[in-house]
């Protein structure tokens, strides 16, 4: 045992900070609970699908924690009892509010001549995730984890988590991501090995299913940084020079668009085409993209120039999914919402009201700019 350890297991340090805390000083619980605050925040996500319902259940968890410093057995660190509690919130929030998804989830394809398509009133979406901003790290949370910490906020498996039951959700985060044993995930779920690894086994097949053969974090990486930025700009400067073909070109051939809040999503390129010369793309508007990071992926924010500004305002976060060298997936998390559901209205979404939480979910969260010059 290191000099650093007690008899018990914790740090020293933790150790004291943990006393120091249940005689009620505060600021000695903040300093215990900091080191995890980020990954216990990454671990809401993957439960829910939200940064906004994550930091719900970061304030309820923390708010649990202070109030059962009484009742934690310091037999060991604080971070399996900080996980039980915040994934306990986590349950209890998933059974009171929908399902979150991707709109390639939500319905069937969209007609390129309908348009854009309709704002989805109830909150379904999944947020993009700040993984920088946020501090999430490289590589494997634990000796028996599966999926690394990046991998497992990229969009596809935090969608994939969604749809597995609550329990079956957090068995397989907590085994595979956060690298719990199965006799630690029992005690921290409150069941037996048994039903862990059933769980595990279930949920591990069903997830399998719906994630692609290779993760973003691996492709990027056979990529390379250099070809990735290549790529990324050249994307970009068609987008600003509204260059259909270059754009189209640099998609998959089963590519997909989407665009939460609306429900509508394109699949193929010659229905991206169509979609893209008629809305977007069309010349009505000016765009200025910034490269950006969101759930391990390369992710560009778009800003659409208003006139009335005299300056370029925010429009939509567009995460990008590659397949090789090509775009296999856009997400694009918009942030305006029109007050007329007419089509009319909808057409013409960067000239629409912008939604308070949908600009916090696709800018607010990332620290961009308010405006480009």
């Amino acid at each position: 045992m290191s000099p650093e350890q007690t008899e018990r297991g914790a740090p020293a340090e933790e150790r004291e900070l943990l006393a120091r805390a249940r005689e009620g000083d505060e600021a000695a619980f903040a300093r215990l609970v900091e080191p995890h605050r980020g990954k216990l925040h990454a671990h809401c996500y993957r439960m829910l699908g939200s940064v906004h319902d994550a930091e719900d259940a970061m304030q309820d968890a923390m708010l649990r924690a202070w109030k059962g410093l009484g009742r934690f057995q310091a037999r060991g660190s604080v971070r399996p009892w900080l996980y039980k509690i915040a994934t306990n919130v986590c349950l209890d929030q998933i059974g009171k509010r929908p399902k979150r998804v991707l709109p390639v989830d939500y319905g069937p394809r969209s007609d390129p001549h309908d348009g854009p398509g309709k704002p989805v009133v109830e909150t379904v979406w999944i947020e993009p995730y700040p993984d920088e901003d946020l501090g999430l790290k490289d590589g494997l949370e634990g000796a028996d984890a599966r999926y690394e910490q990046r991998e497992s906020v990229e969009l596809a498996f935090v969608a994939a988590l969604q749809h597995l039951p609550a329990t079956q959700r957090a068995v397989l985060i907590v085994r595979e991501v956060l690298g719990f044993s199965a006799q630690e995930a029992a005690e921290l779920l409150d069941t037996s090995t048994a039903s862990v690894n059933s769980a595990l086994q279930r949920a591990r097949a069903a997830v399998e299913d719906k994630l692609p053969d290779q993760s973003q974090q691996e492709t990027l990486d056979e990529l390379g940084d250099d070809r990735v930025k290549e790529l990324v700009e050249r994307y970009m400067d068609a987008w600003e020079r509204d260059d259909v073909e270059t754009v189209v070109a640099m998609l998959a051939e089963d590519a997909t668009f989407a665009m939460p809040p609306l429900g509508t999503w394109f699949g193929g390129r010659e229905e991206i085409e169509e979609f893209l010369v008629g809305w977007p793309l069309s010349g009505s508007w000016r765009w200025r993209p910034l490269r950006v990071t969101a759930n391990g992926q390369e992710a560009l924010a778009f800003y659409n120039w208003d006139p009335a500004e005299d300056a370029y305002v925010p429009f939509a976060l567009n995460v990008l999914t590659f397949d090789g060298e090509r775009i296999s997936d856009v997400v694009a998390f918009i942030a305006r919402t029109p007050e007329d559901p007419a089509p009319e209205a909808i057409a013409r979404m960067p000239e629409q009201p912008y939604s308070g939480r949908q600009l916090a979910a696709a800018f607010g969260n990332f620290g961009l700019p308010e405006r480009l010059g």
